[in-house]
């Protein structure tokens, strides 16, 4: 199916267009790169609606790398989360980039491209290079058009991310290299290299080369320290798309490589990494309490948050597997809606230090009231996304982990004490300063997200019937590896 690669070409495309119009017609980037994503987003729902579909060209042959992509129901719903938030970072940035609009422009699409590719590939060789691929124009983004201590931020952010992608690299090339030893012949295919028998101790060490990669964009602790600093440097479209779709590449990478390609050695390795989630969420939690900078504070609630994703993810549990998609997906909205909050604050006040806030619900009743819902949405409330996916995490993670879900259930109480922290800091309390309340342009996207918020949280079942493939396969393997 050719046009399924037009996905990954529409959007390197219009991003030269909206490049060089710029230079002629000044702010016609802004509605070149906002009309094609509309349209990319139109496309996308129209092959999801013709079911799973596949390509496969002959690319490197001496090395059988193919131009492979899949494009199946958890595909179809990251791609579409990516497109959906791609939106929001340009209606959020329409007045906030000054320099350079056109490369900003060539960049943003540039990395939506990539991450789309992540989504779609299904050989792993291709995987690696659009992994590569949104690492570069994310960086151009932070570098460029960054704060003040953007420099380091990006420099941190591409080395720990470099690094890891390094050690997945050699861990691809093993497993090539082991389906010829067992086959004859290279190859990268993720279908066939789930067919390999690879003993117990290389199947580990494989397995740990992809997982820190993955762990690393997660992030999860002790690989995490890049993120506070790239969300809080980065611009607000770049936090957008750092929060509500990179991270999510991580998981994406554990569900559709690690659990399937090594359920022996994942299996093994759960206690460690379930560990490893509940750490995170904790950890994120506390530091995110003690944060006075809006756009830090939400950064490390990110870290927490995922944390449930690695929890339910390693457990190996149908009901648990749910949850991490749910959360995935829920996660995405509501960071990205406040950090998109923190932008338009920061676009007013000129700064993101809770303490130079305070009061702002008095000059800005749409505003405080958008964020208020958000608020709730982070901390779990009912009826809102992000509740179903930390419930349905629980309670299939206890199944397998009781004692580590007790103590990430703990997690959950926090995430309501540092989110209405913030809200008291930043909106209740004697006012600084008079805000300017939401704009037209800006309520209509806000009000979106609070839409789609309510809507995923009353109707889970969206998700998880485009996911309910992935899940059931994964449930699958697992079955045929426990005795």
């Amino acid at each position: 199916m050719v046009v399924l690669s037009f996905l990954i070409w529409l959007p390197l495309f219009f991003g030269v267009c909206a490049w060089f119009s710029e230079k002629k017609f000044e702010g016609s980037g802004n509605w070149i790169t906002l009309i094609s994503l509309f349209i990319l987003l139109i496309f996308s729902l129209y092959l999801g609606s013709s079911g799973t579909s596949s390509l496969s060209w002959e690319w490197f042959v001496r090395f059988n790398i193919h131009f492979a992509l899949l494009f199946d129901g958890l595909a179809l719903l990251l791609v579409i989360l990516t497109i959906v938030l791609a939106i929001l970072a340009v209606m959020v940035s329409w007045h906030d980039i000054e320099q350079h609009r056109g490369f900003f422009h060539f960049n943003l699409l540039f990395s939506v491209a990539g991450i789309i590719g992540v989504f779609l590939a299904a050989d792993l060789f291709l995987f690696f290079l659009f992994w590569e691929v949104m690492l570069l124009p994310m960086t151009a983004l932070i570098l460029i058009w960054g704060h003040e201590g953007r420099r380091y931020a990006a420099l941190k952010f591409f080395i720990f991310t470099q690094v890891s992608s390094l050690l997945m690299l050699v861990a691809i090339i093993a497993m090539a290299l082991q389906h010829q030893s067992q086959t004859g012949v290279l190859s990268f295919d993720l279908g066939e290299l789930q067919l390999l028998e690879i003993p117990s101790n290389l199947q580990f060490w494989l397995m740990l080369g992809f997982f820190i990669a993955f762990a690393v964009k997660l992030p999860m602790v002790p690989f995490h320290s890049w993120l506070p600093d790239a969300h809080t440097q980065a611009p607000t479209a770049g936090s957008v798309l750092l929060a509500g779709i990179l991270l999510k590449t991580g998981a994406y990478g554990l569900i559709r490589i690690v659990l399937p390609l090594f359920p022996s050695a994942t299996m093994e390795f759960a206690p460690v990494a379930v560990t490893l989630g509940v750490v995170s969420i904790i950890y994120g939690a506390l530091m995110a309490y003690s944060q006075t900078d809006f756009k830090r504070l939400v950064a490390y609630s990110s870290i927490s948050h995922m944390g449930f994703v690695l929890l339910a993810l390693f457990s190996w549990h149908e009901v648990a597997l749910q949850g991490a998609i749910l959360t995935i997906v829920a996660h995405g909205i509501s960071s990205a809606a406040l950090f998109s909050m923190a932008g338009l604050i920061q676009q007013r006040i000129h700064s993101r230090e809770l303490g130079k806030m305070g009061g702002i619900w008095a000059s800005a009743p749409k505003m405080a009231t958008v964020t208020l819902i958000f608020v709730m949405a982070g901390i779990g409330m009912p009826g809102m996304a992000n509740f179903n996916g930390e419930l349905f995490t629980l309670l299939g993670a206890y199944q397998q982990f009781p004692v580590q879900t007790i103590v990430a259930s703990i997690g959950i109480i926090l995430s309501a004490v540092y989110g209405l922290h913030l809200f008291q800091r930043a909106f209740q309390g004697p006012a600084n300063e008079d805000v300017t309340d939401l704009h037209m342009r800006e309520l209509v996207f806000t009000s979106l997200l609070v839409v789609a918020l309510i809507y995923f949280g009353l109707q889970p079942h969206i998700v998880l019937e485009l996911s309910s493939e992935t899940i059931s396969s994964l449930l699958q393997i697992a079955g045929e590896v426990q005795p």
